[in-house]
Formats: C-alpha cells, sequence, structure tokens
C-alpha cells in the first residue's frame, strides 16, 4: 500500500501535441517562440549529419550576449529613462536570477513592456500595489501577482500612477534582486546595457555552446503523417519526447540486461544513424535568436539525408510566467519547455509541456 501512496504523489504533467506546416498562413510556430520569453537552454537534433554547416554555426555562435547585474534596485526598471531607451525601442528581457519561484520574490519583464511581480504576502502588502492571489496559493493566500505596463499611456512621470510605483519600489519597499538581462533591437545602437548600468556589478555573458557528434544512434522512425489525432499518435509523440531527453542527457539507450541504471530504449520502429549532431546552447537565450535557428532549421539544405531534425527549448524553472504573462508554478516540477520537431517537406510536430498546476499552454 506504501508503493500505491507514492505512485498517486507523482506530479501531473502535461504534453499538447499538435501538426501543422510552416507554409501554412495559420501556423503557430512563430507566434508560440516568441510569447515564450525566459529561455535557459536550447538544443537541436540533427540526424545523419557529421558537421553542421557554417551558415548554422554562426547563428549558434551569436545567440548572446546577455547580463548579470548584481543587487540592482527594482525601481531602475520603471524610470521613464530606462522604458524610453530599452522598452519602447526593442524587445527587453529581464529576469531574477537564483530566486524560487514558491517561496521567493520574483519578478520577469517581458517583451511586451509588462513588469510581473511575484510577491510573498508581507511583501505584497508593504508595496501597497494593486494585484490578485496567486492561483497556486490554495484557500489562504501567501503569493500575489502584480503587473505594471510599462508601455500603459498613463504610466508617466507626471501620472499618479507612476508616482505612487515609484514611491513603492524606492522609498515604502526598495527591492533588490541580482537580474538577467538582454535586449534585441534594429537600428542604430544608441545606447548599451553594460553602460547604462555601468554604476552597478554587470557582467557580460555569452550562451555556453556544447556540439557534439553522436555515432551510431538509434533513432525513431518518424513519418509527419503519423501526428493526426490517433492515439497511437499521441504515444508515439510522448515517446520520442522522452526519447528526446535521454539523448539529450547522454543516457544509455542499449537496454542491456545488466544494466543498473537505465534500462531505457528506443521506441520501435527505429533505425541507427551512422552519426547525428547534437547542439546545445545554455544562457539567458533570448526567442528572436530562436526564431533565427528555427528558420534555418525548416530550410536548411544541408545535410539532405537528414529525414528530420527537432529544436527543443526549456524554459527558466523559476520564471513567474511560462507562455505569454500565463503563471508559471513550481511546486513538485517547475518545467515549461517545447519542442519542435521538423520535417523535410516543411511539416512540423509542436509539443508543448509543463508540470503540475501550470494552465494547459497556448
Amino acid at each position: 500500500m506504501a508503493t500505491l501512496r507514492r505512485l498517486g504523489e507523482v506530479p501531473r504533467h502535461l504534453l499538447v501535441c499538435e501538426k501543422s506546416n510552416f507554409g501554412h498562413e495559420k501556423s503557430r510556430h512563430r507566434h508560440l517562440v516568441e510569447t515564450h520569453c525566459h529561455n535557459y537552454r536550447v538544443s537541436f537534433l540533427i540526424p545523419e549529419c557529421g558537421i553542421l554547416p557554417k551558415e548554422l554555426k554562426d547563428l549558434v555562435m551569436a545567440t548572446g550576449p546577455y547580463y548579470f547585474v548584481k543587487n540592482l534596485p527594482l525601481h531602475e526598471l520603471i524610470t521613464y529613462e530606462f522604458i524610453n531607451t530599452f522598452v519602447k525601442k526593442g524587445s527587453c528581457y529581464a529576469l531574477t536570477y537564483n530566486t524560487n519561484i514558491d517561496e521567493d520574490n520574483t519578478v520577469a519583464l517581458l517583451p511586451n513592456g509588462k513588469l510581473i511581480l511575484s510577491l510573498d504576502k508581507d511583501t505584497y502588502e508593504e508595496t501597497g500595489l494593486q494585484g490578485r492571489p496567486s492561483q497556486y496559493s490554495g484557500r489562504k493566500a501567501m503569493k500575489f501577482i502584480v503587473s505594471i505596463d510599462l508601455m500603459d499611456l498613463s504610466f508617466n512621470p507626471d501620472s499618479k500612477t507612476y508616482e505612487r510605483t515609484c514611491w513603492s519600489f524606492k522609498e515604502k519597499n526598495p527591492l533588490k534582486f541580482d537580474f538577467l538581462l538582454a535586449w534585441h533591437h534594429t537600428g542604430a545602437e544608441e545606447a548599451t546595457m553594460m553602460s547604462y548600468f555601468s554604476k552597478y556589478q554587470i557582467q557580460e555573458h555569452q550562451p555556453k555552446v556544447v556540439l557534439r557528434t553522436l555515432k551510431d544512434l538509434q533513432c525513431p522512425g518518424l513519418q509527419s503523417s503519423e501526428l493526426e489525432g490517433q492515439p497511437e499518435a499521441a504515444c508515439s509523440a510522448g515517446q520520442l519526447f522522452d526519447w528526446l531527453g535521454a539523448v539529450f542527457c547522454n543516457v544509455d539507450l542499449n537496454n542491456e540486461p545488466d544494466s543498473f541504471i537505465s534500462t531505457y530504449c528506443c521506441p520501435q520502429p527505429s533505425t541507427v544513424v551512422a552519426k547525428a549532431y547534437l547542439c546545445t546552447i545554455t544562457g539567458f537565450i533570448l526567442p528572436e535568436k530562436i526564431l533565427g535557428l528555427l528558420e534555418h532549421l525548416h530550410y536548411f539544405d544541408e545535410p539532405k539525408l537528414a529525414p528530420w531534425v527537432t529544436l527543443s527549448v526549456q524554459g527558466f524553472a523559476d520564471s513567474p510566467v511560462s507562455w505569454r504573462e500565463n503563471e508559471h508554478g513550481f511546486r513538485k516540477g517547475g518545467e515549461h519547455l517545447y519542442n519542435f520537431v521538423i520535417f523535410n517537406n516543411q511539416d512540423y510536430w509542436l509539443q508543448m509541456a509543463v508540470g503540475a498546476n501550470d494552465h494547459c499552454p497556448p
């Protein structure tokens, strides 16, 4: 009976799958990528590939930079100068670092100018700002969500809303956090985050890139037409998701009878490819950079032998949002991620996964 109780406590995980084509006018691939803002890791796998094409490698190496600012006062993100310099002139992203969503105060800035605060009860009451109870609070609300629209026309230095928010962050409760920051913009560069935040401890970082050639990799045989709503197709999509996780984690997939570490094996039917290329990028990675990789992967000319490729993206477990402004919770999981399976006829499968309590992906 004890075993049954433990099994019953396994957290719920939700995997949503859909099929489309990049050329279809109603394809959601761009919107899906653009609205998943805070990305920690991007991985792509190309079967029948031993060397990464130069154009794709150049894109991989250009996924940075991003910035780490230590003890940055929250009020710096709502100054009129910051809004005009970065928020209104591109896509600006920020996320608190080394904060736990289930027990700490966390903050995220979205490219649409929304500043999302997930605050504990005491901090929320001290700020005096309007918000709502977290959907994960239960009967007694212990966490609250505050959304501040930095692009709102009423949010200007002369408005009462702006004055009250500034007073709250600068005087009433001067919150400080370690932040990850990044800015995507077009046109001439008039300012840089390094110079703008020079009075604070700021560091520029480039994402960490790991390139690997996998030999004799057993890959599932996939056909784009398989994902059409049949029960077995959904199961196939779930098995593929598990298999990719095993490959990314370098799990032995031989299923040897004397193995005490892993008895997992590749879904069937399968085939062994002589070489496969795996690239993993880790850091604070912007949706615009991911879109560039996705566009190149579904138009790539080489290697011509690859029947499909995959692009997988993992969000930060402790981000207060997952997609768009959907509240994200941790509890026992914290995952929110998506995966594209890209076929050479421009069809794709899109798989989106979240953990316990999160809303269904968009």
